[in-house]
């Protein structure tokens, strides 16, 4: 028997806007985004109350798909909730560096959570994403436990990576849910290619 999941949508800093794939995933395959109380100003304790809930409310097993600071708020979670049995694995996309000095208003995220997750998790990288270096998510990778996947120079994996519906990021997605093991998965793969290719 199929076991069906909840996927919820975790947009960063600021929300995520129609041409972000996380958009498009919540319009093509009815994915749930999280919503926060105040996308502009975001607090970490807030964000992951909010997430809290949603967790707990959700019918059946949840995966988590995460961008920029939603990749932290999912370890933060992680580290502090009561409810972490309840997912089933985590699709983390380009975390943001809370850590910069230039992003004062990340104050609160400081520091990163740096605990190992609880569930299987996925993480890609970019060599040019502006907002994390990829040495600095190659290392929250590896603290969080994720199976890390090297996306080349695709900035910050949003709207602007013109990615459109990402049906690749998707596939990836698939995987994850289907618990295949992570030999099968990819460590390097070009966002614009149809399909993802496990690594020889």
């Amino acid at each position: 028997m199929t076991v069906q999941h909840t996927v919820l949508l975790l947009p960063g800093w600021q929300n995520s806007g129609p041409a972000h794939w996380q958009s498009r995933w919540e319009a093509l395959h009815g994915h749930q985004r999280v919503e926060q109380h105040d996308w502009m100003r975001p607090l970490r304790g807030d964000w992951m109350a909010r997430l809290d809930e949603a967790i707990q409310a959700a019918a059946s097993p949840v995966v988590l798909v995460a961008h920029s600071l939603g990749c932290l708020l999912v370890a933060a979670w992680a580290a502090h909730s009561r409810h972490t049995a309840r997912v089933f694995a985590a699709f983390l996309v380009a975390p943001g560096d809370a850590e910069r000095e230039d992003l004062p208003a990340l104050h609160s995220w400081r520091p990163i959570e740096r605990h190992r997750l609880p569930f299987p998790a996925l993480m890609l990288g970019s060599r040019n994403d502006p907002y994390c270096s990829f040495d600095k998510a190659q290392s929250l990778a590896q603290a969080w436990g994720a199976h890390f996947i090297d996306c080349g120079e695709a900035g910050h994996i949003n709207a602007d990576s013109g990615l459109g519906d990402w049906p690749q990021g998707h596939a990836l997605l698939q995987q994850l849910v289907q618990a295949e093991p992570t030999a099968n998965i990819p460590q390097v793969i070009s966002l614009h290619t149809a399909s993802p290719t496990p690594k020889p």
